[in-house]
């Protein structure tokens, strides 16, 4: 006897809830399709559904994000790193505790080496004529970020094959719940061979019809809820094994439009800006912004805010970063956070004098301020003008504090994580990093802007 096994997963929403409504009416339907048929189904989250560019993630702390999780009847999750690196250690760890399904991450642990309460290693699903599935998941590791936070990230690889030695002396299906990226997961299906399946998100790949690669079945949908993502399993009651899998993925502009859509997106958008509505600072005077201006007001202001938090000789801000200009009046936690929606946190470089020259040398590429910016934390469009705030230049020459850099002195440069990840400066990179969580840009300019002296 032969039985079908069906999966449905998302991966890398990112908080777009304008594809949500169509998503969760489509997964019901077909959850509540299969069920009727007496079919088993399932359904997996592969991580990043949470984003803090969404003001109802920002003001809920990611609650509402398990709410519709809840609502669409997921049967479990792993977390991305946009869970794990970008809410602090008290908001994950509170994050899911009133969730509807178990949270399945095997690499995440607290500082003493004890998984959190609210997170398994694997699970074991057993269907109604005996087949047991065993699920499994880790998430991408960022030891730095993570440990900053309060969190041990251990070798996703290694907590994988440790997971998969024990599972498949249990169960009959091993699928992998992966947010490490396409590459990673091409690695798992070479060295893991006892995993059927693999979801994957992470680095927003699209497999249209899944993959094979080697005998494993890769699937992933993609990022913003652009896909919902299905594979299905034959599986031989004999001979005790997969005699067939497929994987499709389904456009979400093609799936049935529910009727209230648009008052969904739109009540959602509404019930994140009254989550943010305290009031942070009333501005005498609008603080105006051109993101392509080194002498943009709040450009300026936030260089400052980071000079400041940060204790550093100066700072190197963007003014792509600032999305919009701070109008006169009343100014809400909501209107920072669409002024800076970025999860990018504060930074303090250690570099020579000779490698700030050659970090200023860089910034005056006269394509980078046009650039477009896609990943890194960045929610914005365009890089922007560079802003150093600390830093003069007199005649092309560099002074920090009214003395010029010197070439072997050691100078602490504040500025934001994204530059030292190396697409931009390998100086940064390479160079001895503190990182400032788990607060961000917003959290810096709030600072300041309540210092009603600096107004």
């Amino acid at each position: 006897m032969k039985e079908r096994i069906t999966l449905y997963h998302t991966n890398d929403l990112h908080s777009h809830f304008e594809h949500w409504p169509r998503i969760r009416q489509f997964l019901k339907t077909q959850k509540q399709y299969h069920e009727d048929k007496g079919e088993e189904v399932f359904l997996f989250d592969i991580g990043d559904h949470a984003d803090r560019f969404h003001p109802l993630t920002e003001g809920s702390a990611g609650k509402r994000n398990v709410d519709f999780l809840n609502e669409a009847g997921y049967d479990a999750v792993t977390i991305g790193n946009n869970e794990g690196i970008t809410f602090s250690y008290e908001e994950l760890n509170s994050l899911y505790h009133h969730a509807d399904f178990p949270v399945i991450v095997a690499n995440l642990f607290t500082e003493s080496g004890e998984r959190p309460d609210w997170v398994i290693p694997y699970l074991i699903k057993t269907t109604k004529s005996g087949i047991k599935i065993g699920i499994t998941a880790v998430t991408a590791e960022y030891p730095a970020f993570y440990k900053k936070l309060g969190w041990n990230i251990t070798s996703a690889k290694d907590e994988l094959k440790a997971q998969v030695r024990v599972l498949k002396e249990k169960v009959d299906i091993i699928l992998f719940l992966s947010h490490l990226g396409i590459r990673e997961d091409e690695w798992v299906a070479e060295e893991c061979r006892d995993i059927d399946v693999i979801m994957g998100g992470h680095t927003h790949h699209v497999l249209e019809n899944g993959r094979r690669h080697y005998q494993t079945l890769l699937a992933a949908a993609g990022k913003y809820g652009m896909y919902t993502g299905k594979v299905e399993i034959e599986f031989d009651h004999v001979s005790r094994e997969i005699t067939q899998s497929s994987a499709v993925l389904y456009e979400t502009d093609g799936l049935p439009k529910p009727e209230d859509e648009q008052k969904l997106i739109e009540l959602w958008e509404m019930e994140g800006r009254q989550l943010l509505s305290n009031e942070v600072v009333t501005l005498e005077k609008d603080i105006l912004h051109n993101p392509l201006d080194r002498e943009s007001p709040l450009s300026q202001l936030l260089g400052d805010a980071l000079l400041d938090w940060c204790s550093a000789d100066f700072s190197i801000v963007t003014g792509g970063l600032l999305l919009d200009s701070l109008p006169k009046g009343k100014i809400t936690e909501f209107d920072l956070h669409q002024v800076l929606p970025h999860p990018i946190n504060p930074c303090v470089v250690e570099l020579t004098g000779s490698e700030v020259k050659e970090v200023i040398r860089q910034s005056m590429n006269h394509a980078w301020p046009t650039t477009v910016i896609r990943g890194l934390g960045f929610r914005g469009t365009i890089l922007g003008a560079f802003v150093y705030r600390g830093l003069e230049e007199k005649g092309h020459h560099f002074f920090v504090n009214n003395e010029e850099v010197q070439a072997d002195k050691l100078y602490k440069v504040a500025t934001v994580d994204m530059f030292t990840f190396g697409y931009f400066f390998p100086e940064m990179h390479r160079a001895k990093k503190q990182y400032f969580m788990p607060e961000f840009l917003r959290d810096i300019l709030k600072e300041k802007l309540m210092n009603k002296d600096l107004i």
